[in-house]
C-alpha cells in the first residue's frame, strides 16, 4: 500500500470523481484540491444524502481529515462561504479546512469579464461556466492579480483592489460597453470576507510536505478532467488549468516524486459538456437513453451533458499523459438494459485508420470512431458487492477495457451511494 495518490478525470471531467474522493477520504489523513476553481463540481451522496461541492475538497465530511485548498486554486471568497454555511447548517466541522496564502482571488470584475468575453465569441463561445476562471488565471499569469494572503493583510488590500478595478473598469466600459464597478463598495465586501476566511489561511505546502515525510495517507483531488488541461486539452475548449497528474506537484507545491499512485476516473461511457469534437458522441435515442439513465446533467450548471460510448483511444491518451497507474470505472450500472454496447478503439481519419488522439481539434474533428461491439447484459447491477457477482458480459466488458487502455481497473462503481462500489484491489 502506498500512502499518496492522485485521482484524475480521464475524460472530458464529470467522471464521478467525487464519489471515489469520498470513497478514500475515508482512510486518507490529508485532502488536497490543487488546481482550478468554483467551475468545477463534485457530487457526494451519504446514505440518502446529497452533497455538492464546488471549491471544498470533497474530505470536508470527516471530521478527522485535514483538507486542503491548495496554491494552484483560484479563489472565489463569497463561493468560500457559501460552501462552508451550509455545511455548517448540516452541523458539520470546518475547522479541518486550510487555504493557500498563495490562491488567486477571483472577483466580480473577473466574472463580468468571463460573461462579456463568452457573449462577444457569439457561435465559437467555450462554454465557460462564467465563474471567473479564465479572467482570475489571467491575472496570475500576467502578475496583476491579487492573493489571498495579500487580502487578508488590510493595509496593502485597499490599494491593490483599487487599481485592480480602475483596469477593469477600462475594459468593461471602454471594450465592452458595460457598467463597471464601484471600487469602495467591493472593497468593504471582501474585507468583511477576509475576515471571516482569515482564520482557515496559512502556507499549506509546509502541512502537505510534513503529512508526507510522516507517511501519512495523502489524497490529491483532481478537478475537471484531462482533456480540459489548457496544454494538454481539446484546446481551446479546456479550462484555465492543468487537471493532470503533473498539475498537482505545481498546485500543492510539492515535488513530483512524491506522487506515488494515480488513479484515472472513467465513466463506462463517455459524456461532455459545453462545446467541441467528440468523436463517439450520440445524437440520438442511444445518447438520451444514457443520459435519462445516468442523470447526466451539470452539477454546477445544470447544464444536459452530452453522451456517446467508451472512447479508448481518448483513455489510451489520457493514460500516457498522467502515467496512469490505475483506474476506476464509474456508472456502469447505466449501461444495464443495452443489448450491445460498443467501445471505440481506433478513429478513422480520410480512409486511414489513427491509433492515437489527435492534438489538433480539427483533425480531431474529422475522426470517426471504429468501434468493437460486445453483447449487453439485462440484469441490475446496482445491489452487487462483489466482482464475482457482475454479470459475465459486464465483465467482458470491464476486461476489454482493461486489455486496451493498459491498464487495471480496481475500483467499480454501481450506483451512487458510497457502499455501491466494487474493490477488486484496495489503493490504500
Amino acid at each position: 500500500m502506498m500512502p499518496s495518490i492522485v485521482i484524475v478525470g480521464a475524460q472530458w471531467g464529470d467522471e464521478g470523481k467525487g464519489k471515489i474522493i469520498d470513497y478514500l477520504a475515508q482512510e486518507a489523513d490529508v485532502v488536497i484540491r490543487a488546481q482550478g476553481g468554483n467551475n468545477a463540481g463534485h457530487t457526494v451522496m451519504v446514505e440518502d444524502k446529497k452533497y455538492s461541492f464546488h471549491l471544498l475538497p470533497s474530505g470536508v465530511l470527516f471530521e478527522d481529515k485535514l483538507n486542503i485548498i491548495g496554491n494552484g486554486v483560484v479563489f472565489d471568497p463569497e463561493g468560500f462561504l457559501q460552501e462552508i454555511e451550509v455545511l455548517k447548517k448540516e452541523g458539520i466541522n470546518t475547522s479541518n479546512i486550510k487555504i493557500d496564502e498563495r490562491v488567486h482571488v477571483i472577483f466580480p470584475y473577473h466574472k463580468r469579464i468571463d460573461q462579456l468575453e463568452e457573449e462577444a465569441r457569439g457561435e465559437a463561445q467555450i462554454g465557460t461556466t462564467k465563474k471567473g476562471i479564465g479572467p482570475c488565471y489571467m491575472d496570475k499569469i500576467q502578475r496583476s492579480g491579487i492573493r489571498l494572503g495579500e487580502m487578508i493583510d488590510e493595509e496593502d488590500f485597499k490599494d491593490r483592489l483599487y487599481k485592480q478595478v480602475d483596469d477593469k473598469n477600462k475594459i468593461i466600459e471602454k471594450i465592452y460597453e458595460a457598467e463597471g464597478f464601484e471600487k469602495e463598495a467591493m472593497y468593504e465586501t471582501y474585507l468583511k470576507y477576509a475576515r471571516e476566511i482569515k482564520k482557515y489561511v496559512t502556507d499549506t505546502t509546509i502541512l502537505a510536505h510534513e503529512a508526507l515525510k510522516a507517511k501519512k495517507k495523502v489524497l490529491f483531488e483532481g478537478a475537471q478532467g484531462t482533456l480540459l488541461d489548457i496544454d494538454l486539452g481539446t484546446y481551446p475548449y479546456v479550462t484555465s488549468s492543468h487537471p493532470t497528474a503533473g498539475g498537482f506537484p505545481i498546485g500543492a507545491g510539492i515535488g513530483p516524486n512524491q506522487i506515488e499512485q494515480v488513479l484515472g476516473i472513467v465513466k463506462a461511457y463517455t459524456t461532455r459538456v459545453g462545446s467541441g469534437t467528440f468523436p463517439t458522441e450520440l445524437d440520438n435515442e442511444v445518447g438520451d437513453k444514457i443520459r435519462i439513465k445516468g442523470n447526466e446533467f451539470g452539477t454546477t450548471t445544470g447544464r444536459p451533458r452530452r453522451c456517446g460510448w467508451f472512447d479508448g483511444v481518448m483513455v489510451r491518451y489520457t493514460t500516457r499523459i498522467n502515467g496512469l497507474t490505475a483506474m476506476s470505472l464509474m456508472l456502469l450500472d447505466v449501461l444495464s438494459g443495452f443489448d450491445t454496447l460498443k467501445i471505440c478503439t481506433g478513429y478513422e481519419l480520410e480512409g486511414e485508420m489513427v491509433a492515437h488522439f489527435p492534438a489538433n481539434i480539427k483533425t480531431l474533428g474529422k475522426c470517426k470512431p471504429i468501434y468493437e461491439e460486445l453483447p449487453g447484459w439485462e440484469e441490475d447491477i446496482t445491489n452487487m458487492k462483489t466482482y464475482e457477482e457482475l454479470p459475465e458480459n459486464a465483465k467482458k466488458y470491464i476486461e476489454r477495457i482493461e486489455s486496451y487502455v493498459g491498464v487495471p481497473i480496481k475500483m467499480i462503481s454501481v450506483g451512487p451511494k458510497r457502499n455501491q462500489t466494487i474493490i477488486r484491489e484496495r489503493l490504500f
